[in-house]
């Protein structure tokens, strides 16, 4: 557990955390306004859960396996203080794909804005897919906010407005400070927070929320659980699977519970446990995100029927808008990984009918642009998703798209904030070091890069740190050594373009030109698309391999 850390101000002459996040974002959002209005957005709650018992055909017990203190004072005032973000309307999406979905399926629909996690997902298990602000989405998944009691108004947390939620809690919590139900609810829309707005600054309070929480009722579950949850968004795997398994010993069908002991499994690389902790989630607390966790575990062991199948289960089941939007945008994003770019823009599309300010399903329809040749539609979406949400994620792609044409500096000042985020994303207690990998292997400081690969190695064994670390050995030169990993990361059969790009590169570097051509052509037969600077890399290397024979 990380120590309890105070809502301190910062040392005279330093900015705070939200100071940081600010200018991170007014740099970011000022690009973007050179070529289109400004834009903003409300603040937006996880979606609520569907209870109902949604399962495909197949499977044992008609699962979808086979087929997701009391006294407060200035602590407390701390605890309480305004956690709110700036609000206000998006543009609507003028996308015919969009207005032809949502015609169909959903006419008379009431839209609600709500601002689901997905990069961030975006922060928590939403970083680690490869691409990595949209592939964790998939991990960390929507996960219900539940109302504290009676006195916090369930439709108000429901309703899609964050920020109000937040300030309901906080007036309820300094008229009754020992609802321990209300700190721990406190502290889950503090992760939400933080993971929505892209600012880890609400970590820290999001523990003391917790803590309060256990101070008031030992052991009880909403808090052990929110505990997982926190410990998932910092990446800090290890702990969240420690509160999951505290949280189910309390209560075994606890959801979020369930449902972070999958993540955490994925995330330390333990895929056949978290195979295993699929299937009792499944049997115990059926739904959405039960089964979107399922789906991801299957794809990452190379069963894309499987992922697929279950993911339109779900998204056939699905009724709100908040689950349309997500399980949609998963379905997009597996669509995306096999290189149907035409089906993956339909899946954003109907994501986006849902709710049109989804951001995953925004960055997910402008990398299927790009691949799909429409790459001034895919500047303008990314730069309304960095405008929002300054992400590494989002930021290196619109800087490989703007570096693809020739625009070096636009490229550098995307680069250059991922710096910046992954700054204050430590500030917040998040261990960025994969994060910073990815992004300093191809556009940053190389030896940074390896050392943080090494880091995030030592700690957890997935194939997405195997490839990050065989790449950053790659960019330093280290080949023979980088190779082992690059074969590790394609062990699984996970159906990833950029894993295969890696391993062609360091093995024609080995010297093992059979196998580098193999892997390279594999890559782009996978997803041609599946970036602008590395599929042009992985053509020329091929070409080069070619006139070598």
């Amino acid at each position: 557990m990380a120590p309890r850390t105070n809502d301190s101000e910062p040392e005279k002459g330093e900015p705070s955390a939200d100071e940081r996040i600010a200018a991170v974002r007014r740099v970011s959002a000022a690009r973007g306004q050179e070529r289109r209005g400004e834009l903003s957005t409300p603040g937006g709650l996880l979606q609520p859960v569907r209870r109902s018992r949604t399962r495909p055909v197949q499977g044992r017990s008609g699962g979808l396996r086979a087929t997701g203190p009391q006294d407060g004072g200035v602590e407390r005032a701390q605890l309480l203080e305004d956690g709110t973000g700036r609000g206000g309307g998006g543009e609507k999406p003028s996308d015919q794909r969009i207005a032809a979905v949502r015609r169909v399926a959903a006419a008379g629909r009431r839209r609600r804005a709500l601002h689901l996690a997905g990069c961030a997902a975006l922060l928590a298990v939403a970083l680690t897919a490869g691409s990595i602000a949209l592939g964790a989405v998939r991990d960390t998944g929507p996960q219900h906010l539940t109302p504290a009691s009676a006195a916090v108004s369930p439709g108000l947390l429901a309703s899609g407005d964050l920020d109000a939620g937040i300030t309901s809690l906080q007036a309820h919590l300094r008229a009754q400070p020992k609802d321990f139900s209300s700190w721990s609810a406190l502290g889950l829309a503090y992760v939400e927070q933080a993971r929505t707005k892209g600012d880890p600054s609400r970590y820290p309070q999001a523990e003391q929320a917790f803590e309060r929480s256990l101070e008031l009722a030992g052991d009880n579950d909403q808090a052990l659980a929110g505990h997982a949850a926190l410990a998932a968004a910092r990446h800090d795997f290890e702990d969240a699977l420690r509160y999951a398994d505290q949280a189910l010993k309390v209560n075994p069908y606890s959801e979020r519970a369930l449902c972070t002991r999958i993540d955490a499994l994925v995330e330390l690389g333990r895929y056949a446990d978290a195979a295993k902790a699929a299937d009792t989630a499944d049997d115990r607390r059926p739904g959405i995100p039960v089964f979107t966790r399922y789906a991801y575990v299957r794809e990452l062991r190379g069963d894309v029927p499987t992922a697929r199948r279950v993911l339109e289960q779900a998204l056939s089941s699905a009724v709100t808008p908040g689950d349309i939007a997500y399980v949609a945008t998963q379905l997009g994003q597996l669509a995306w990984n096999q290189g149907d770019h035409e089906r993956a823009l339909t899946h954003y599309a109907r994501a986006l009918a849902a709710d049109e300010n989804y951001v995953p399903a925004l960055e997910g329809r402008a990398r299927a642009q790009a691949a799909s040749g429409d790459r001034a539609g895919a500047v303008k979406g990314l730069e309304d998703v960095v405008s929002r949400y300054p992400l590494p994620g989002p930021l290196v792609a619109l800087g490989e798209l703007y570096e693809a044409v020739g625009d070096r500096a636009e490229a550098a000042d995307q680069y250059a904030l991922v710096d910046a985020w992954t700054a204050l994303a430590r500030a917040g207690g998040v261990n960025a070091d994969l994060d910073t990998a990815l992004a300093a292997a191809d556009h940053g400081d190389k030896a940074s890069a390896l050392r943080a690969a090494r880091a995030e190695w030592d700690r957890r064994h997935t194939v997405h740190t195997a490839d990050a670390l065989a790449w950053a050995l790659h960019v330093n030169g280290k080949d023979e050594e980088a190779l082992p990993y690059a074969r590790r990361a394609t062990a699984t059969g996970y159906r990833n373009a950029a894993f295969l790009y890696h391993r062609g590169i360091i093995e024609r570097a080995t010297g093992h030109a059979e196998d580098a051509r193999e892997h390279l052509e594999a890559a782009l037969k996978l997803n041609p698309g599946f970036s602008p600077l590395g599929a042009r890399e992985a053509r020329t290397a091929l070409k080069d391999l070619e006139a070598a024979k």
